[in-house]
């Protein structure tokens, strides 16, 4: 290997690991979505029940990560009043990935109680991205929480 190519394989290498590091960090991130119309005739079409948090989760069978974000949603809508987990199929419901722009699974939104978009993690999060980003919304829904 001459000089110019070894040049090239550490800079190949370099940009790859960045580009992982940078990937790794963003996985099951929960950012805030604002000024989303929220789809509220899709979102009741899919199960998302209203006057509470929803954890939408849109899952694919043979994904093993949608299978660690159904348990940390699961655990979070049993142990957290207020807040409900519901899961989509997403080979199932195309029309609903493209109008959500899903583009990869596991993807959750955080449904506030009105029925708008809050949230957003494409990956896995951990329990407690996803507990800090539905506290905020539950506070809001119920005005005698925030003001004990």
């Amino acid at each position: 290997m001459n000089g110019t190519g070894a040049v090239v394989a550490v800079v190949a290498l370099v940009a790859a690991t960045v580009a992982g590091l940078v990937h790794r960090r963003r996985a099951g991130t929960v950012r805030q979505v604002s000024n989303d119309d929220g789809h509220p005739a899709l979102l009741r079409e899919l199960g998302v029940p209203t006057g509470t948090v929803t954890l939408l989760q849109f899952s694919s069978a043979f994904c093993a990560p949608c299978r660690a974000t159904r348990v940390i949603c699961a655990h979070v809508a049993e142990t957290v009043p207020g807040v409900a987990h519901v899961e989509i199929d997403a080979e199932s419901r195309l029309e609903a990935v493209r109008a959500l722009d899903i583009w990869r699974t596991p993807t959750v939104l955080v449904i506030d109680a009105t029925g708008r978009i809050a949230g957003r993690a494409q990956g896995t999060p951990t329990r407690a991205q996803v507990l800090a980003a539905v506290a905020p919304l539950l506070s809001v829904a119920d005005p005698e929480k925030s003001s004990a």
